[in-house]
Parts: structure tokens; sequence; C-alpha cells
């Protein structure tokens, strides 16, 4: 069994993360922990053709004979390799009925005004939030620059006889263990944030909601109120409604009710960053 994990990294076409909406338990909120969650879960990849299985097939055969291509099954895992600044999160509201029409879902996906996207980054083994990422072993894979900024997808794929790691990051399991898990182990998720210790935090600035249904309907837009002429560099806690041509004050409750379908987060620096900064500019 191979690991196949790709990469998400942004770039300055794509900074948007398209999220499906998972089964909703009853009892249970839905929130966009578990979308994120959902989006970067392991899944197996069956009869995918295994180039190198091929070649080691090979090897064992005498005057090296022809072999039928291999086929094996991939883990294929999505991860988050590079952020953007401003971070696009849409919310697949589209399904498909048993008849081939296409319906609208309804549930409300709890989010925050905060969001720590520090559980969902891709760091290398060992590597610690913030340093400097060095580049993979080009013998495992393409090089992977793991640094916050334009980039590109990039794909890294474990082969067979590869050291198969037991436990990667964000909670994640090696293909190895995979099989002996009745179920995908649920993501370790705060139950109250810590937002002072995050390195990727980001501040809710947009929301965009949409009422109606798949084949009519209105958009409507929550956003902050623009910064004071004073101080250009703040963030308003005024929040503001708009329809069209009509604009009203709305409360951060109302936003955070509401029943998104995009989220506009921008990223900040959390406290620590922030005495880090002020440290540094002391020496």
């Amino acid at each position: 069994m191979e690991d196949l994990r790709v990469i998400w990294s942004a770039n300055t076409v794509n900074t948007s993360l398209s999220l499906s909406i998972p089964a909703a338990t009853w009892g249970h909120p839905l929130t966009l922990d578990h979308c994120l969650h959902h989006f970067i879960s392991s899944e197996s990849v069956r009869d995918v053709v295994c180039d190198n299985c091929t070649k080691i097939e090979a090897k064992g055969t005498l005057n090296g004979e022809n072999v039928e291509h291999q086929r094996t099954t991939f883990v294929k895992q999505l991860k988050l390799g590079k952020l953007p600044q401003c971070l696009c999160i849409h919310l697949q509201r589209l399904s498909w009925s048993s008849h081939g029409t296409p319906l609208k879902r309804h549930e409300h996906v709890q989010f925050n005004e905060f969001l720590m996207m520090d559980i969902y980054k891709y760091h290398l083994l060992g590597h610690k939030p913030g340093q400097h990422s060095p580049k993979l072993n080009k013998k495992a894979g393409p090089a992977l620059e793991l640094q916050d900024g334009p980039a590109v997808p990039k794909t890294v794929v474990k082969q067979p006889g590869d050291p198969q790691t037991q436990i990667f990051m964000n909670g994640t399991c090696s293909p190895s263990l995979l099989s002996t898990l009745p179920t995908p182990m649920p993501f370790p998720l705060p139950v109250v944030p810590d937002y002072s210790s995050s390195t990727y935090l980001f501040r809710l600035m947009a929301v965009v909601v949409h009422h109606g249904d798949m084949h009519s309907g209105h958009f409507v837009t929550y956003r902050r109120s623009p910064p004071s002429a004073k101080n250009p560099l703040s963030t308003s806690n005024q929040w503001l409604w708009i329809s069209d041509d009509t604009v009203r004050k709305a409360s951060l409750q109302e936003v955070l009710s509401s029943s998104a379908y995009l989220l506009f987060y921008e990223r900040v620096l959390s406290k620590i960053q922030h005495q880090s900064r002020e440290y540094k500019s002391e020496e």
C-alpha cells in the first residue's frame, strides 16, 4: 500500500478552499472544523496502477521478462501546504437526489470569529511552525517549501519499501495502521480554543449568504465596517448587512448565526507572535 499525500498550496489564482459538508450526526451540530477535518481525512483509492510496484515485480522475474502492470491501493490525503493572507472558504451546499435532481443543503455550519489553522497545516516531522522549512529529499518526491506566500500545489508519494512513519502530524496515521482502525480517528479539537498560541490564526472579515433554492435566490453579504480615517490599519468590530443597495448595521451574533455560503478570513498575528516581534525590535 502506498501513501499519496497531495499538498494544497495557495497561489495568486487559487486562494480558496471548497469544503464539502459531511453528513450530520443527530444531536451534534456541524462545525467548520468538521468540514476541514473531512477535507484532510484519509481515503483509500483501490486498483491504482503502480509503476514502482511493477518495477519491483519485474526484478524478481527471470531474464527480465515483461510483467503485467501491478495494481495496488493508495491512501490519498490532502494537506494544507501554504496558507494565504486572505483565505476564502466555500461551503458546498449543492447535493443531488437519487433521481438526479439538484438540491440545496440548508444545514447550519457553525463557525467562529477566529479560525486556527495550525492543526490543518502540513508540517515536516520534527519541524516546528515558524522555523524555516527545509526541502524534502528529492528521492522522496518533489521538494516542498513550506512557507506562506504564492505557491503551487505539490504532491508527495511514499514509495513501497520506504520507512513507514506510524504517526503523522495533525493526528493522522500510517497506512499500516489504517486497516486496523474500524473508523477514522477523531480530530482532537479543543473545547476552548487558545488563540494566543496559534501560529496560523485568521479573523473573520466577511460572509456571503444565499437565500433561495438551487434554481433561484438572492445573495446578501455581512462584512466588517471599513476602518476609520484616523486609524486606517485597525479592524472594526462593527458589522454591516448588505443586500443590493440596502445597508444596515448587524451584530456579530447575527453574522455567526447565518447560513454561510462563503467565508472570508484574513490572517492576523496572535498575542505570542506580537510579543515575539516586539522582543526582536528591542534587540
